[in-house]
């Protein structure tokens, strides 16, 4: 029996040995070589092991892996470098964006009428008009119920007043080839895609709520001497004044019963005036002078001017808006035409360009300065504050327009109107 053990432990290894030795002649190389410069693995990659020189115990055999993975050998590729990493790249982009900035902002430079001022005005005069629209819209229906009647006789004392002051600008921008249609009464709007009371009630109250504009020094100062040179300069270069969107406007004039002190033009002619005006101004004259200065607004694009500058944090809504004409977005935008405070500097043009169109719808040009110093001695009055806070006027600001090379101008105008020869071209 202990001879029966000491053989077959005995066997057992050589069999093992004589299976291994076959599989290893069957197997020998089942890969061949490659040549050195490939990619791929290196020749040892899964080749056989070496052969035993003698047998090995059975543990180990068990153990032992006759095929093998070596470490492969991988090629590091240098990563490409980003653009910006690129010295080449960085100048084509930043000539490329220059040319594009400047080409962007001297292709929207416009001149504004009489003054002659250059500014920047992003927004083109299609969407300055539907946004003026759509705010005009917006208003109606917030004061629903607060219009007056076509035949009221306030509606008809604004409405006539209106047309004196478009015919006056008319004559000012010498359009003999465009026919301004008189004023007609705004009427109560319907459309239900502007029915937002929640939203008008915020436009209302921008009017009086709003804060004067935060101007810088030389904005502060009352001096016209900006206008002189800006004028002379204009006149040098053959400046000509940006007038396009003056053409084919729809004129409108709306009469609110409302306490407020206050009166504003829309672009695209929509002119809002409201009866605590009228209380406190009796002559046309008074009227045609707070009409004036507010379509010297529309005439300056005061409006457009003032959101482009508000608008380089929401450029992207000005590119979709431009684009894709989304109603949504241009009924937000609109409520900047009310919340937006002008500069002094387009109060000034304002004043100038109103004055003109004063004495060219046959008013003496000299009760502007004393409807600026009436409005300036009640600013104790909280009904007037409603006005005042839009429109800063002061004791100052009506003695600087009496004094104002503009002012001789504005007397000639109206001598010549008074006497049937109206002067054209005078914007």
């Amino acid at each position: 029996m202990s001879f029966f053990r000491r053989a077959k432990s005995s066997l057992v290894p050589s069999f093992v040995y004589r299976v291994s030795s076959k599989i290893r002649s069957k197997f020998s190389n089942p890969f061949p070589p490659r040549s050195s410069s490939s990619c791929a693995p290196s020749s040892s990659f899964l080749s056989p092991a070496k052969p035993f020189s003698s047998p090995p115990p059975f543990s180990a055999i068990v153990r032992r892996s006759y095929y093998y993975v070596s470490t492969p050998q991988v090629q590091h590729f240098r990563r490409k470098p980003r653009w910006y990493q690129n010295p080449r790249a960085i100048l084509v982009v930043v000539v490329v964006g220059g040319v594009s900035v400047v080409s962007i902002y001297y292709g929207n430079l416009e001149t504004v009428p009489y003054t002659k001022r250059r500014h920047f005005v992003l927004i083109s005069p299609s969407l300055e008009r539907q946004l003026g629209e759509s705010e005009f819209e917006k208003l109606k229906l917030g004061f629903r119920g607060k219009i007056l009647p076509a035949l009221h006789p306030d509606s008809v004392r604004v409405r006539l007043v209106s047309k004196d002051i478009i015919q006056a600008l008319k004559r000012g921008l010498r359009h003999d080839e465009q026919h301004y249609s008189d004023p007609e009464y705004a009427a109560v709007s319907t459309r239900p895609e502007f029915d937002t009371p929640g939203k008008t009630q915020e436009s209302i109250w921008a009017l009086s709520e709003r804060e004067e504009g935060k101007w810088s020094h030389e904005d502060e100062i009352l001096d016209d001497q900006w206008i002189h040179h800006s004028r002379k300069k204009g006149e040098d270069t053959g400046a000509q004044s940006a007038t396009k969107h003056l053409e084919g406007l729809n004129w409108e004039v709306l009469v609110v019963r409302d306490n407020a002190i206050n009166a504003f033009c829309l672009p695209g002619g929509k002119i809002v005036v409201f009866t605590g005006l009228l209380d406190h101004f009796k002559s046309d004259a008074e009227i045609a002078t707070v009409i004036g200065h507010e379509v010297g607004h529309a005439v300056a694009r005061h409006s457009a001017e003032m959101i482009t500058k508000n608008l380089w944090f929401a450029i992207l809504q000005l590119i979709i808006l431009q684009f894709f004409a989304m109603p949504d977005l241009v009924n937000a935008m609109s409520n900047l035409l009310l919340r937006l405070p002008f500069s002094r500097r387009m109060e000034m043009e304002a004043d100038y360009i109103g004055l003109l169109l004063l004495a060219s719808a046959g008013c003496d040009p000299r009760i502007a300065p004393q409807v600026y110093e009436k409005l300036g001695k009640l600013t104790g009055d909280s009904a007037w504050k409603d006005y005042l806070s839009t429109h800063p006027s002061s004791k100052k600001r009506a003695q600087l327009l009496s004094q104002a090379n503009v002012m001789e101008e504005a007397l000639s105008i109206y001598r010549e109107t008074m006497a049937g020869r109206g002067i054209e071209g005078f914007l």
